[in-house]
């Protein structure tokens, strides 16, 4: 490290920075492995030679402190390497989104004045299908998982793992201000177009710590720990893959990188490499319990954290009958993520798992140093059990929109970081979001939440999965619609009839109130889905923009 001069009796003035959270794992355990798919294995003593190589690899082509490096790429080892060696050089790490249309790619690119890209072989044809539309860009690094060599391509600097063997395994790495800017990404909204979001070494490294403390330090379900195998089943353009990438380095457990999201390589490496920690959107714990022989896989022993999208009351019991540790927690990309979990509080540790359902799919608690409060539209806070806006604070928010002045004015208000999202806090103190603000479902002047439209629809035994939207009605201004999909051996037995019952049934139990039930059905083969797996509900509602006829 390049070392500041001090002056005797001149305290050294620690800062907040990446670096510090590699140097526990090298000291606690260093050759613990990390994996990527069946291709390589490592230990975090290589890891920490690699990240110097990749130093010298970018310092070698011209990146310089500020520069941003951009990173298209599965979940791989490459991936953990670049959250280390980009930041602690000085420049910014893009986690890019590959999955967005060329255009936003092409603005996304322009917009950070990205310099330098590291593109997975697979991605390579759709950048250079933009390239001559990128503003900055001077090099290009590609990444390879196999042993074929690439076509002659004038437009690539470099091959990473052929650049790496050939670089210095000794980096001089500066000592920087912990506020420094480590990374950023682009999320997409409604509307317009993406937005970029940036956090510094400082909020990075205090969100590793508020993870630790949230997920391991509470005697609770779904523990992470020293003794865990790691694998994310969230992409690692998404906020970080959460986060938890930070924190299974800090703790120097073993790590599984699974590339590319294939449900058969996915559930080989869970059982080859006792993976017993992940983190994924629902549609993806979905496909894995729902994969050919899973019945014969033990999956006793994983902890799966669910976010990005609320987490269906029947999944949750699909999963915990697998034996899986199941639970929510919540977050967004613009608070890096982490806002709570629905860990059990004491009292609720002893009932039968059945009785658990209920508070695993909540929002769940606030995490340490995570303030929440639920604001009415004067942004006046509002009493224990009324719905209103979440808002929050935390010292690892986004302190805006790159570049977007009106739009961080609308995320920040009155020193609130305004979610979107519409909930409330119950009677133990849990969060529970009913809705986001963009889905909530105004029908005759009353508001009917989304989300319990789904959650009840989704307990129906012929329910593959659903989504809820509110569409057009001349008569009410909305009205509630489903779209439904089956499950393969229930296409042909099942009517929109039957499932109309269903919710009349809930609506008579006290789940939803009667004008809520939904009238119209839409069955379909697949639900659209965004880049990050949630459903797309922006796709839906523009599909039905015109006042469906009731079905029932």
């Amino acid at each position: 490290m390049e070392n500041k001069t001090y002056e005797p009796g001149q305290a050294y003035e620690y800062q907040l920075t990446l670096d510090k959270l590699l140097k526990a794992a090298l000291v606690y355990n260093p050759n613990q492995e990390i994996v990527y798919r069946d291709i390589i294995r490592y230990t975090y003593k290589d890891l920490m030679r690699r990240i110097h190589k990749l130093a010298n690899v970018l310092k070698g082509i011209g990146v310089k402190q500020g520069d941003t490096v951009a990173m298209f790429d599965y979940d791989s080892h490459r991936y953990l390497e670049c959250f280390f060696a980009v930041p602690m050089m000085g420049a910014v790490l893009q986690t890019m989104n590959f999955r967005l249309s060329p255009e936003q790619i092409v603005y996304t690119l322009n917009h950070s004045g990205a310099t330098t890209i590291l593109v997975h072989s697979d991605m390579l044809p759709l950048i250079n299908s933009i390239r001559d539309k990128l503003h900055d860009v001077c090099h290009s690094i590609v990444l390879v998982d196999d042993v074929k060599p690439l076509a002659d391509d004038i437009s690539i600097t470099g091959e990473y793992e052929a650049m790496i063997r050939a670089a210095d395994d000794r980096y001089n790495f500066p000592e920087l201000d912990e506020n420094a800017k480590a990374t950023t990404f682009y999320t997409t909204g409604t509307t317009g177009l993406p937005k970029g979001v940036y956090f510094s070494h400082r909020q990075l490294v205090l969100h590793t710590f508020g993870l630790m403390a949230m997920l391991g330090a509470y005697d609770n379900i779904g523990r992470f720990q020293s003794g865990d195998v790691y694998m994310p089943l969230t992409p690692m353009f998404h906020v970080h893959a959460w986060g938890i990438p930070y924190l299974a380095t800090l703790l120097g457990v073993k790590q599984v990188y699974p590339g590319k999201y294939e449900p058969a390589m996915l559930l080989k490496l869970i059982v080859k490499e006792k993976v017993t920690f992940s983190h994924c959107v629902p549609t993806i714990i979905q496909m894995l319990v729902t994969a050919p022989g899973i019945e014969s896989v033990d999956l006793s022993h994983w902890k799966v954290v669910i976010g990005g999208a609320m987490l269906p009351e029947d999944l949750c019991k699909h999963a915990l009958d697998k034996g899986i540790d199941i639970y929510s927690a919540y977050g967004m990309s613009e608070t890096c993520p982490l806002l709570t979990a629905a860990l059990l509080k004491p009292t609720l540790l002893s009932i039968p798992k059945d009785q658990q359902v209920a508070f695993r799919c909540k929002t769940g608690l606030p995490a340490v140093l995570v303030d929440v409060q639920v604001v009415d539209a004067h942004n006046n806070p509002v009493e224990q059990g009324i719905t209103g806006e979440v808002v929050v604070r935390s010292p690892w928010l986004t302190k805006g929109y790159y570049k977007d002045e009106d739009k961080t004015k609308e995320l920040w208000k009155n020193g609130w970081l305004h979610t979107g999202d519409v909930g409330f806090i119950d009677e133990y103190n849990y969060l529970k979001i009913t809705d986001r603000i963009k889905d909530v479902i105004k029908t005759g002047g009353e508001w009917v939440s989304s989300l319990d439209l789904e959650n009840i629809m989704s307990q129906h035994p012929a329910v593959f999965e659903c989504a809820a939207v509110g569409v057009p009605d001349p008569r009410w201004g909305e009205r509630p619609l489903l779209v439904i999909k089956l499950k393969d051996d229930c296409k042909n037995t099942v009517d929109d009839k039957q499932l109309h019952a269903f919710m009349l049934q809930a609506a008579k139990d006290g789940k939803i109130p009667k004008y809520g039930v939904p009238d119209k059905f839409e069955f379909v083969d697949t639900i659209p889905k965004t880049s990050v797996g949630k459903i797309d509900k922006k796709e839906i509602r523009k599909k039905y923009s015109q006042p469906v006829v009731a079905t029932i």
